[in-house]
């Protein structure tokens, strides 16, 4: 159901209002989206088994008990990263990579640079100067 005029008129004077009371909020809640919350857990749990793992091969040399401590941060920040996961889902995750890409793809940045080089290597061959 579409908001009336008068609705309408009275949010855009509440974002005026937000825009000038407080220009770093209004400018985050614009670019923040619902998938943001959830990547950047994704990036957190990734760091998380990264270290993770560096402990476990650290701690390995001294003490396989301590080794375990390295294993356990792996596991629960790979449940985490898959818990994050699913919440972000299909849609969040083509979104959030699209943004990422600056709505290019790699076959974008990759073509014109395929399509350069096939117009390099297939130039027609110049007849052998005498």
């Amino acid at each position: 159901m579409p908001l009336s005029e008068d609705e309408q008129r009275i949010l855009t004077e509440i974002e005026d209002h937000l825009y000038q009371s407080d220009p770093a909020l209004a400018r985050e809640v614009a670019e923040t989206t619902v998938y943001t919350h959830a990547f950047r857990n994704l990036k957190w749990a990734s760091f998380g088994f990264l270290v993770g793992v560096g402990l476990m091969v650290i701690l390995l040399s001294v003490h396989y008990a301590l080794a375990f401590v390295g294993f356990l941060l792996m596991l629960a920040s790979l449940l985490w990263f898959e818990r994050n996961l699913r919440l972000l889902g299909r849609a969040g995750l083509e979104q959030m990579t699209s943004t990422m890409r600056g709505g290019g793809g790699l076959r974008d940045v990759m073509g014109g640079a395929g399509a350069k080089m096939r117009d390099r290597f297939n130039r027609p061959e110049e007849p052998p100067t005498e």
